[in-house]
């Protein structure tokens, strides 16, 4: 009968837990006296999680797994992860100092490299026939990148982390700017580092909530656990349990990825080496990828796709371009016993040809050329006895060349050439194929779309992101924001909220202010600012209040701007520009006091940011105290000399002081610049009627 209890039965149960106690308690006893034994574990089925997958797992950080992997650790701390990211000094830094200037043509700006001790600067100048007229030096407090390809620079901001304007290119030995400073886009110190960035070039940081490039620290490399998950609980368990025989079974405490599935340690790889147009699925962060599980789940990767365009590719395409090859294609047809041991063995993968922990620098070549030789065996179906070899052969047969060396797969089937998204580089295409006739490489190219690369169908949602990104990030087509709103464009009273967030987000871009009040009035203000309250890394939320809150003030509705940006700020409070925004907001309807908090809170966080020392002035300016606006000006002037508000402020302070010289000076500046700012022309006529 439910419900019923019987005393007895109870007692009964109670001894046998008992003993069932005690023999736990002896086994463990057991355990702990062989400790160095190998024994042989029940598995867990095929479809059980890694036990590093919970919640519960820690990052140890890369000493602790030093300790009892030390060989693995010292080859590691030599590839190009393992010097992914350190402090910058001489010993990190790759660079020739001997020539280390730099002049950006789009900007008017010169840059030198310079090494002071150890410690390494970079300064930015501008001259006017021989004479300096701007200058700023700032140190370099990080070096991304390992120095096989390039050096790029960052800036410590009291943990705002932002990049640099000089790049060294190191296979070319070049200076230049980093890629996307070019053609007019230079933004100088400030282009930020967020998660998205720093979780590829680098271990997992201690980041700040609420904010978009702010850090507690930083480590100083891609670690283990990036590949092998969160190791506490492995390390807890090797350090109280037997060594678990993995020649034979799997240690479910962490995740090696030579006994996963294809498609799993794929995407290992592709987390980071498939870089692109990376779309973060609702409620995810950069963070919650771990070895093992399904990247899909977490983040859909686009590029956009041509025809006849095979020969282009970006520098980080390694995945995407290996899975397009015959070779892979094949091989998965192989690899069809997917609970074997080691999955991978039958199938083409990323470790076919490469040691993760050992450097590609240190690798003996002959060991790319036996991954082919391995499969296209000499007098097979797919024989080494073609044209390529041939050549190769006939030219070192001079040198007396062993037979190894003879055999050159990667100079004619992957051959290296530049990416498109970064200069001075060269690498290897990761397409294996039969090297393209000039024919070939000369039939124009058609845009396709954008294409996920690690999904085969994504949601209409994810699909818009991506349209929305490739805008933001990479290219300024009208067209790919079109293509989102198409997308998105349903019923706004049958949409769920991440969609609705999506299409202000399209509108935003569009500076389509009014139709995004159209949405926010549709659905009830009240109900919008009730939805939006979740805090997350990527600031989805505040985003939507902040892009709801400039609606507002850009249509001249200051009061509830003001209600929306408080909300954006509640959500993101580290976010400066949305802070330094509502000061404008506060300014508008005549709250100095509260303006002046905001302007303050920003430059206490980070003193170098241009806006809110150019809107601090302006109300010290107006509050008659001119001594303290021309000190903030001249300030903001260092930091940026270009800066356009700052200017505009800068002639209306000297048109203040009745100096019309220095007023219509500045007012020139602008507009040699820019010919077309309308307040700058309304400015002039009004000094000139005036003074």
């Amino acid at each position: 009968m439910c419900g019923s209890y019987n005393s007895s039965t109870m007692v009964i149960k109670k001894k046998i837990i008992i003993v069932f106690l005690c023999t736990v308690i002896t086994l463990m006893l057991t355990v702990c006296d062989n400790s160095k034994e190998k024994v042989n574990f029940i598995q867990p089925s095929p479809t059980s999680s890694y036990l590093n997958h919970d919640d519960s797992a820690k990052y140890v950080g890369m000493p602790t797994c030093k300790g009892c992997h030390p060989k693995i650790y010292n080859t590691f701390i030599e590839t190009g992860m393992g010097k992914s990211f350190d402090v910058a000094g001489r010993k990190k830094s790759s660079a020739d100092f001997t020539s280390a200037t730099i002049h950006d043509k789009a900007g008017d700006f010169n840059y030198k490299a310079f090494l002071h001790n150890d410690s390494l600067y970079f300064k930015e100048y501008r001259t006017d026939k021989n004479d300096t007229i701007h200058s700023r030096t700032e140190q370099v407090n990080f070096i991304i990148g390992s120095g096989q390809h390039t050096n790029s620079h960052i800036q410590n901001v009291n943990g705002y982390l932002t990049q640099m304007p000089m790049t060294y290119y190191t296979q070319k030995k070049h200076w230049d700017l980093p890629p996307g400073f070019e053609k007019g886009f230079n933004t100088h110190f400030t282009r930020k580092i967020g998660l998205e960035c720093m979780t590829c070039h680098n271990g997992f940081p201690d980041f700040v909530m609420g904010s978009e490039n702010k850090y507690r620290s930083v480590p100083q490399g891609i670690d283990c656990e990036r590949c092998h998950g969160p190791g506490s609980i492995h390390v807890n368990q090797r350090r109280s349990l037997p060594i678990v025989d993995t020649s034979k079974y799997i240690d479910y405490s962490i995740v090696n990825p030579s006994k996963l599935s294809v498609d799993l340690q794929f995407d290992i790889c592709q987390r980071c080496h498939l870089q692109g147009n990376a779309v973060l699925k609702n409620e995810k962060s950069f963070y919650d990828f771990k070895p093992g599980k399904k990247l899909s789940d977490y983040i859909s990767v686009f590029l956009p796709k041509y025809k006849n365009a095979d020969e282009e590719f970006i520098m980080a395409s390694h995945a995407d371009r290996l899975k397009q090859c015959m070779c892979f294609i094949k091989s998965i047809q192989k690899a069809e016993n997917k609970n074997s041991l080691k999955p991978y063995k039958n199938a083409m993968t990323c470790i076919t040809c490469h040691n993760p922990h050992v450097s590609v620098q240190k690798t003996n070549k002959n060991i790319f050329n036996h991954a082919c030789t391995n499969c296209h065996k000499p007098g097979g179906k797919s024989s080494l006895n073609c044209t390529e070899k041939k050549v190769i052969a006939e030219k070192l047969e001079k040198i007396n060349a062993h037979e190894d060396q003879k055999i050159n797969c990667v100079s004619c089937h992957m051959p290296a050439s530049g990416a498109t998204d970064i200069p001075h580089v060269s690498v290897h295409d990761h397409f294996i194929r039969k090297p393209l006739t000039r024919t070939q490489k000369e039939k124009i190219k058609t845009f396709l779309g954008l294409f996920s690369i690690n999904e085969k169908n994504p949601d209409r949602l994810t699909k818009a992101k991506a349209y929305i990104n490739q805008y933001d990030k990479f290219e300024q087509n009208p067209s790919y924001l079109d293509s989102a709103e198409q997308l998105l464009k349903i019923n706004p009273a049958k949409n769920s909220h991440e969609q609705i967030k999506t299409l202000i987000q399209v509108y935003f871009t569009k500076h389509d202010f009014k139709q995004i009040l159209f949405y926010v009035n549709e659905l009830g203000e009240d109900k919008c600012i009730k939805q939006l309250v979740k805090p997350s890394y990527d600031n989805s939320d505040a985003w939507t209040c902040y892009r709801i809150a400039e609606a507002y003030y850009n249509t001249g509705n200051y009061p509830n701007a003001v209600k929306w940006f408080k909300q954006s700020i509640q959500l993101a409070p580290y976010n400066l520009d949305f802070r330094n925004k509502m000061g404008s907001a506060f300014a508008a309807i005549n709250d100095t006091k509260a303006a002046i908090s905001e302007f303050e809170f920003v430059l206490s966080e980070n003193p170098k940011h241009v806006s809110a020392c150019t809107n601090l002035g302006f109300i010290k300016l107006q509050q008659g105290f001119p001594a303290e606006a021309i000190r903030l000006y001249s300030i903001a002037l260092k930091l940026d000399p270009d800066y356009e508000p700052l200017l505009l402020n800068l002639a209306g302070y000297y048109a203040f002081q009745k100096d019309k010289q220095q007023a219509i000076f500045f007012l020139k500046k602008i507009l040699s610049k820019n010919p077309g700012n309308q307040k700058a022309k309304m400015a002039l006529q009004q000094v000139n009627t005036l003074l």
